[in-house]
């Protein structure tokens, strides 16, 4: 068992650029991973993990360098090596016109799995990820998190020498990913499975018994995820906002100080990384804020060397943005109009309730969070907020306006990012924002205006000639805000727009949240990363169509009797109550 599944040396690989000289992807990595074990890959987007990756899997060859992997060279013989591994790409390609059970299949006839040997492999899968209630239910019908669990199944129907998954729980709620992550363990134990994974999750990173940390194509880390955790061990901080403050102020505002290497808010907290003794910050006394010492986490670690190493790169230039944001101003959205309205509102589909006599009301510059698992109701309550959906029955308002009577008139309010970019891959971030500016009813001048302003807002000046399908994920996302953003409406609607973009993103997405709604802009969000509950003003949890619990992220933990509890726990212990209880049908 002491022998490598993985034995990369002097990785290379680049990419042609036109007239420009070749972008290098990795810069000559070297990476063994060890049978038997779970061997996390992290790093910001862009970093090069999906074409490591694609190198080890044989579907991509380096320009330098030599790959081992179930010691084989997989340059040379890569179906040799193909034979013996499953590869979970973050598309997974499964037929959604097919059953549970004939999308197994399919997979195991391509593996060439004798039909005696399918039924006990079968059962255990389906055990394990819980389908098997569902094996005659088209693909197609399936929760988010019950398709990730099937595509597992699927890359699992034989029992590979070496598994590697490409993000295989991002866009998965938090209780469909602790289940997937229990059937990743138990199949290690069990099987004595080999695993490579790469996550944006550091939570599970740290299950893993080996972590490397990538970034701009080379490793910043290689060891346990104690040993990256306790990289920031002595620097981190955890501070109480002021009264009726969010969160979200104290962390924007942490962000810009040039001694705060990062900040999130935390059980009510915010947690911050910084060099400087005792956390005494300038802002905190200015603010009148007391840090507490914290035991750092891996996330901890993650960040203060991508910080080391921005600053090797670049000098001291700060990760994120230096607008400071003005805490003392907050004006609590709670007591401002309500621009959102939804009473008794009812969808069904068929014979299907979706969504079953839901009520909430959202104040303008308020962030409300709508948070649920996978099949909960919530993207189909989203989409009637947004007018993309006719309710079947209750109120429902938006800007003043009947979306029942007038939803294309309550759309000239509205911009939207949806969960998938869904802009045009193949036009530049100039055309695109040009366009959808248009569409807006945008034009002359004050277009022209509005592309410089949201490209300089959103960092993608230097972008605007580049084509949005080539992007990293991160810069995507941005774009996608810039368009949704570019006619200034009143109301955004954000469908987990996080979603697959590392931590250092999310930061700097957050900031630009906080500013927009500091300024009067009404904020609906999905998103399935509960640390994000924390940023918003109010939040509502749904489940199999029903209103489970609604207020302050602060209130519900109270309500739930652990103040201190960060969001994933308090999500998933009202998630399993909620299913629990006899009204649930459960």
């Amino acid at each position: 068992m002491n022998e490598y599944v993985i034995d990369a040396r002097g990785i290379r690989k680049s990419f042609p650029a036109g007239d420009a000289a070749p972008e290098e992807a990795l810069r000559g990595i070297d990476m063994t991973a060890p049978a038997g074990q779970l061997t996390a890959l992290i790093g910001p987007d862009g970093a090069g993990k999906t074409t490591f990756l694609r190198i080890l899997c044989g579907l991509m060859k380096p320009t330098a360098g030599t790959v081992s992997v179930l010691g084989t060279d997989v340059t040379k013989t890569p179906q040799q090596v193909q034979e013996r591994l499953s590869y979970m790409p973050q598309k997974f390609g499964l037929y959604e016109d097919l059953t549970v059970r004939e999308n197994m299949d399919l997979y195991a006839d391509l593996h060439g799995i004798p039909r005696e040997a399918r039924p006990a492999r079968y059962e255990k899968l389906l055990h394990m990820t819980g389908l098997s209630p569902f094996t005659e239910r088209l693909a197609g019908k399936l929760s988010g998190g019950m398709k990730q669990k099937l595509g597992l199944a699927c890359t699992l129907v034989r029992t590979p020498d070496l598994l590697i998954l490409d993000e295989p729980t991002v866009g998965v709620d938090p209780l469909s990913r602790k289940e997937l992550w229990e059937i990743l363990l138990a199949m290690k134990q069990e099987e004595h499975l080999s695993v490579l994974v790469t996550t944006p999750y550091m939570d599970e990173a740290a299950l893993c018994d080996r972590v490397y940390l990538l970034n701009h194509g080379r490793f910043l880390f290689r060891g346990t995820p104690e040993q990256l955790r306790e990289t920031a061990q002595g620097f981190c901080y955890g501070t109480k906002p002021p009264e009726n403050v969010p969160t979200r102020m104290v962390q924007s505002r942490l962000l810009t100080d040039p001694a705060v290497i990062d900040a999130v808010p935390s059980g009510g907290m915010v947690r911050f990384i910084t060099r400087v003794p005792d956390g005494a910050l300038s802002g905190l006394s200015e603010l009148r804020l007391s840090p507490q010492p914290m035991e750092s986490r891996l996330e901890d670690g993650f960040m203060m060397l991508l910080k080391e190493d921005a600053e090797k790169e670049k000098g001291d230039v700060p990760l994120y943005g230096t607008d400071k944001v003005d805490i003392s101003s907050f004006d609590d959205p709670s007591s401002h109009d309500t621009v959102i309205t939804v009473r008794h509102l009812v969808k069904k589909f068929g014979d299907f309730t979706a969504v079953d006599d839901t009520n909430f009301t959202v104040h303008r510059g308020e962030i409300f969070g709508l948070l649920g698992p996978n099949g909960a109701g919530k993207t189909t309550t989203f989409k009637m907020l947004c007018g993309l959906l006719p309710a079947t029955g209750g109120e429902l308002s938006v800007a003043g306006v009947d979306l029942r009577t007038a939803r294309t008139q309550a759309r000239a309010h509205i911009g939207y990012v949806a969960q998938k970019f869904s802009l045009y891959s193949a036009m530049t971030v100039f055309e695109n924002l040009r366009f959808f500016g248009g569409i807006y009813g945008l034009s002359g001048k004050r277009l022209r205006e509005r592309i410089a302003e949201v490209m300089e807002e959103f960092d993608l000046t230097e972008k605007q000639h580049e084509p949005a399908g080539t992007l990293p994920g991160g810069f995507k996302q941005r774009l996608s805000m810039a368009a949704a953003l570019i006619h200034q409406p009143k109301i955004l609607f954000l469908d987990e727009p996080t979603s697959g973009i590392d931590p250092i993103a999310r930061r700097r997405f957050w900031q630009q949240i906080t500013a927009l709604a500091a300024a009067g802009t009404t904020i609906i969000i999905t998103t399935h990363f509960m640390e994000e509950a924390e940023y918003c003003d109010r939040m509502m949890i749904q489940d199999q169509g029903r209103l489970l619990i609604l207020g302050r992220p602060s209130d519900i933990r109270k309500e739930m009797g652990r103040p201190d509890a960060d969001m994933n726990e308090i999500f998933i212990s009202i998630v399993e109550k909620g299913r629990s209880s006899p009204s649930s049908g459960a």
